[in-house]
């Protein structure tokens, strides 16, 4: 099993890339949903990571895979620019959790 990234610039990809992650770099609509068509019929993937400004483009079909499918798990990323909040998620869900402020 493997991991997979659909990036939005080669800075991520690069960093990926390092930690042992292939992946592409795709710009438009139609080539996101090409390479996640393709990254979800492979078998041997697992995960696929995609940044969210990417996840934003084509939201209808990440969504409807993560919803209809078992497989692969797809994960939205901050790339350099992200503004997510994923940090203050993380912290509320902690606190939600455990009842410690963070």
């Amino acid at each position: 099993m493997k991991f997979f990234l659909i990036s939005d610039n080669i800075d991520t990809q690069m960093g990926m890339r390092i930690a042992g992650i292939d992946g592409v770099v795709a710009h438009s609509k139609q080539h996101v949903e090409e390479e996640l068509d393709k990254a979800v019929e492979d078998s041997d993937t697992a995960v696929i990571l995609m940044t969210e400004k990417l996840v934003q483009l084509c939201h209808d079909k990440v969504y409807d895979i993560k919803l209809n499918r078992r497989r692969p798990l797809i994960v939205e990323i901050p790339d350099r620019h992200g503004n997510s909040g994923i940090s203050a998620s993380i912290s509320r869900y902690i606190e939600e959790a455990i009842g410690v402020k963070l």
